[in-house]
């Protein structure tokens, strides 16, 4: 019986001592948080007078850009263009635009707003999808 008050006082201790070392924990250290643009002059790229331009800023270094090239592509119509923006063949766009991660891709509207945009290699599904939200809500 006497080893119980005992069993709950160490209880207790470790569990203050716990609190006490997590509260003292460190913050993580920042992580890097990439932006793609918000906004472009539509005059840099292909198709300026399309009312849609999906940009897919690549690499040729990159495997991933690869494959979003590919589901952008098709996306080309009348009203879409499409544009790769390869960082060996346009670094002045990269550096414009400071897109510093590839693939970063881009919908923009006829006036250049980017009305979605994926840092990293979106799904088809995702990408297609934000292009048709993004025509919606235009012509609503």
């Amino acid at each position: 019986m006497e080893r119980l008050p005992v069993a709950v006082a160490l209880v207790v201790v470790a569990v203050l001592v716990a609190v006490i070392v997590d509260r003292r924990r460190p913050a993580p250290p920042t992580q890097p948080r990439w932006a793609a643009p918000t906004q472009v002059d539509r005059a840099d790229f292909d198709g300026p007078d399309l009312g849609w331009l999906v940009a897919v800023f690549t690499s040729a270094t990159c495997d991933s850009c690869r494959d979003v090239v590919a589901k952008a592509r098709v996306l080309v119509s009348d009203q879409v263009g499409f544009q790769e923006i390869a960082w060996q063949d346009r670094k002045d766009l990269h550096e414009r635009y400071a897109v510093d991660v590839v693939p970063t891709t881009v919908v923009a509207d006829r006036h250049g707003v980017v009305r979605a945009s994926f840092v990293g290699a979106p799904t088809a599904t995702d990408l297609w999808a934000a292009l048709a939200d993004a025509r919606a809500t235009d012509e609503a």
